[in-house]
Parts: structure tokens; C-alpha cells; sequence
């Protein structure tokens, strides 16, 4: 037996989510099920986190326990001939027996992709948020500012997330303007349920003026979900990077 880790990119479009479930398709499932085939037995798969449905990853990894003896480059080549082309297995290493995907990552890197022009090109309706009124992008930055550092981002998790801390530190948050693309893009230990999209909603209220840029100081300090913005949609969003030690 050997542990692999798997660096997977995909179009969260037409999937339950990365989880797998009792319905529908996910992405881990997905997986789990070509690597059985290769492996001729049953596979768990276990990844560094879970992306919701209509979410999408750029570099997503995952790790797993196989007693094929195939090579890591084959195994790739092996893999994406199981899957759907939405999902893609673009790495593949075999790791010391107790690397864990999950447990041992140490830092994500997420974007959330807004479309800020009147008409949305219809090759990106699928990955990014359509906003066609003027934002305040400067605003928007100062807003981002505030959640830079350790804070309790309980007011930004959304309903279900099941932790034991809320507390996260955020090393990066800003946003890349790009002609009407914009992209807020932040990086930190780790992240709560609907987090980001969370904070991207509210981040937009206050692009478009609905609130103040010193309010997001506030929300962290209140923990209150109700007292901030929208979660954004699930489209806009990519899991870009996770890193290990």
C-alpha cells in the first residue's frame, strides 16, 4: 500500500459538490470510484476541503491509500480516462504513508470572479458573478483591508457549517481589477462554510454603496450572520491553491 496525492482541477457546474453524497454527483465520488477500478478494490478519497456545489477548483488536492503498483504519471494518464472532462487529475506524487490532504495543509488561496460590465460575455456566465451596475471598487479594497489578520468570522459562516472554532487568520485579501473583471482574491489558514462568498456579498453592499467600508470591522465583532451582506452564488468562486509544509 501507498499514500498518493492528487492535484485535481474542475467545473464545479454539474455536481453535488466536492463531498460525496447519497445523491447526486460529486467530484470525490467521481474519483474514488476510478481509482477502485484501477486499485480493484474500494478507495476512500479524502480531501484538503470541500467545495459546495457550483463551485469550481483550479488546484484542489486530495489524498488517498492504493496498493497498485502503477506509476504516478500512468495513474494520471489512468484517471482522467475514468472521469468526465469536467474533472481533471492534473498531478500526481506518492507521499511519506501519513500525509493526509486534509490535516496537513496549512493554507488555501480561494478568488471570487465578478463580471462588472453591462452584458455578460456568455463564455463566463458560468464562473463568475454578474453585477452590471458601477461598483466602488476602492471601497471595496478598504473593506477587504479590515479582514486581514486573525479574527472570529462567525458573522460569515453560513448555516450548517459545523466547527470548532470560528476563528481564522487571514494572511491576503484584496481585489485585481482586469477591464470589467474583477477579482477578489484571499488567502488565510483556513475557511469557514459559504465564508468567502459571504464575505464577497458583503464586499459588493459595499461597492455599491449600501454600506460603509468601517462596517466590516464591525460585523466581525458582532458574529451576527443576519447583519451582513448576501452570500454571493456558488459560480463565481475557485479553490486556487492549497499549501502544505
Amino acid at each position: 500500500m501507498r499514500t498518493i496525492k492528487l492535484t485535481v482541477a474542475y467545473d464545479g457546474t454539474d455536481f453535488v459538490g466536492w463531498q460525496r453524497q447519497e445523491r447526486g454527483r460529486s467530484i470525490q465520488g467521481l474519483i474514488e470510484a476510478a481509482l477502485s477500478e484501477i486499485d480493484g478494490a474500494p478507495v476512500t478519497l479524502h480531501g484538503a476541503g470541500r467545495t459546495d456545489a457550483g463551485v469550481h477548483a483550479l488546484a484542489q488536492v486530495a489524498s488517498a491509500r492504493i496498493a497498485a503498483s502503477i506509476g504516478d504519471a500512468q495513474l494520471v494518464r489512468a484517471l482522467n480516462a475514468h472521469l468526465p472532462d469536467a474533472i481533471r487529475v492534473t498531478a500526481a506524487s506518492t507521499e511519506p504513508d501519513d500525509f493526509h490532504a486534509r490535516f496537513d495543509a496549512i493554507a488555501k488561496a480561494y478568488e471570487y470572479r465578478i463580471w462588472n460590465g453591462r452584458t455578460l460575455p456568455p463564455f463566463i456566465r458560468l464562473y463568475a458573478w454578474h453585477i452590471p451596475e458601477p461598483l466602488d471598487v476602492e471601497a471595496m479594497r478598504e473593506g477587504a483591508r479590515a479582514i486581514v489578520g486573525e479574527h472570529d468570522f462567525a458573522a460569515f459562516r453560513g448555516a450548517g457549517g459545523v466547527n470548532h472554532t470560528t476563528v481564522r487568520t487571514i494572511a491576503s485579501a484584496g481585489w485585481r481589477v482586469d477591464g470589467a473583471a474583477l477579482t477578489f482574491a484571499v488567502a488565510g489558514s483556513g475557511f469557514l462554510r459559504y465564508m468567502v462568498r459571504s464575505l464577497a456579498g458583503t464586499l459588493v453592499e459595499i461597492g455599491r454603496g449600501a454600506r460603509p467600508a468601517s462596517d466590516m470591522a464591525g460585523l466581525l465583532r458582532s458574529r451576527d450572520r443576519t447583519a451582513v451582506g448576501r452570500t454571493a452564488p456558488p459560480r463565481g468562486l475557485f479553490l486556487v491553491r492549497v499549501d502544505y509544509r
